[in-house]
């Protein structure tokens, strides 16, 4: 059966140490096509997955209805897992760029969540954030200089937390009744590609379509109208 997103509220989360103003953008435009009802919970970098989740559960008790939940990165991560333990609330779930199944462990979004978080609290953010610059795309850097000043003092503690976050399992993916749909940037070392090929293969209804770095810069909505293809695609193979 298709999903009918008009009016179901769709929730979805900011990757680490961004925010819900990048989120938004990548989002609700494709969104709106459909519809839905779009929420972007601004993240609390204090209590950063906590957050997540009471968004995610003040979202499904004011909605008194089945809602989609989805997100960037950690993000995704948080709303596969809150979808597998709370099946009869979710219809769908968006899941872009995924950054590791399971444990953390040597994942690279883990590493440079933990880098990132030692550095902040070493040299501070201007420096921190200067050096970040010098090393990730133009509009990369600017997204996250925005973010990283909002989330400053606590940043640091939500890099540490995501770095911590066990994310599903491929075992716990076997299990998910919700339609996915996943999208992976082919060019990304931080959020392999790999990782968005196992989330798909595990679930049992799920799609995933590919983008680049640069057409996310070009035009975040690129992420999100990616994300609903990739679910369109997943319950059409039902």
């Amino acid at each position: 059966m298709t999903v009918d997103l008009r009016g179901v509220t769709t929730v979805l989360l900011p990757g680490t140490g961004s925010d819900d103003d990048f989120v938004h953008r990548a989002f609700a435009p494709a969104l709106h096509q459909l519809s839905a009802v779009v929420v972007t919970p601004a993240p609390q970098p204090h209590r950063l997955i906590d957050g997540y989740l009471d968004a995610l559960a003040d979202a499904a008790r004011a909605a008194a209805a089945p809602i989609a939940v989805g997100g960037v990165s950690i993000g995704a991560a948080v709303a596969a897992a809150w979808a597998l333990s709370h099946p009869q609330n979710v219809v769908a779930v968006l899941a872009a760029l995924p950054a590791w199944t399971g444990e953390p462990h040597t994942a690279p979004a883990a590493q440079a969540a933990r880098a990132s978080a030692a550095l902040l609290r070493r040299d501070g953010l201007t420096p921190t954030t200067t050096a970040m610059q010098a090393s990730s795309p133009a509009w990369l850097a600017e997204e996250l200089t925005r973010s990283w000043t909002a989330q400053w003092p606590a940043l640091p503690d939500a890099m540490d937390a995501a770095a911590r976050y066990v994310a599903p399992t491929v075992g716990e993916f076997e299990g998910l009744g919700a339609p996915m749909g996943v999208v992976s940037a082919t060019d990304d070392a931080v959020h392999p590609l790999q990782v968005g090929l196992e989330w798909v293969a595990a679930a049992p209804r799920a799609a995933l379509r590919t983008v680049t770095l640069a057409d996310i810069g070009d035009d975040p909505a690129t992420l999100g109208a990616a994300c609903v293809a990739a679910l369109a695609a997943a319950q059409r193979d039902d």
